[in-house]
């Protein structure tokens, strides 16, 4: 399931500024709604016809919910569609300035934003596009890579909120962890 929040009628103008205003607005509308969700939903953050908003507004509003969902949102999803030049820019300079990382829809392609390494997009792309989902084993033959870096990724993936990890259970009978993106 998804939820969504318009950008631009909760902080109504289509030029958000200052950073009290993003920590009034993520706690009024974000969290509030991140707390409603079911592992595997999402909330979208629709930012059509936001013409910009400034990096405070941006590191209050987006970062710090990128910070907050391994801990408080495990297993859901935090997107952001449809920014334009400026938006976009000033989004990925703040993530990136904290290392962080978030899913971005574009032509309903999901994509990461922020800092982003290309080990992360690859194993993300490997994940998302899955008809089901995948184990570290699994990805680390997909990747031809070893186990330790398999886990390290997915680690990193899962902490930012951008790869869910349920529990499985092997063909052995034992109990291990699975991967999936977002199905939206």
């Amino acid at each position: 399931m998804e939820k969504r929040i318009n950008l631009k009628k909760i902080a109504g103008t289509t030029r958000i500024w200052i950073r009290p205003l993003g920590e009034e607005l993520q706690a009024k509308y974000v969290d509030k709604e991140l707390k409603t969700l079911a592992p595997g939903d999402a909330l979208i953050i629709d930012a059509k016809d936001v013409e910009v908003f400034d990096g405070s507004f941006a590191n209050a509003f987006f970062s710090k919910t990128v910070l907050d969902m391994a801990n408080h949102y495990p297993n859901r999803f935090f997107i952001v569609e449809n920014l334009n030049e400026y938006t976009r820019h000033n989004l990925w300079k703040d993530l990136k300035d904290f290392s962080l990382i978030m899913i971005e829809r574009e032509n309903s392609q999901l994509k990461l934003l922020g800092k982003i390494h290309p080990a992360d997009s690859q194993t993300f792309d490997l994940i998302k596009h899955a008809s089901k989902p995948l184990t570290a084993i699994e990805l680390k033959d997909k990747l031809n890579i070893n186990l330790t870096a398999v886990n390290e990724r997915l680690s990193k993936l899962t902490e930012y909120g951008v790869v869910r990890r349920d529990t499985g259970i092997s063909e052995a009978g034992r109990q291990q962890y699975i991967y999936s993106g977002p199905k939206l």
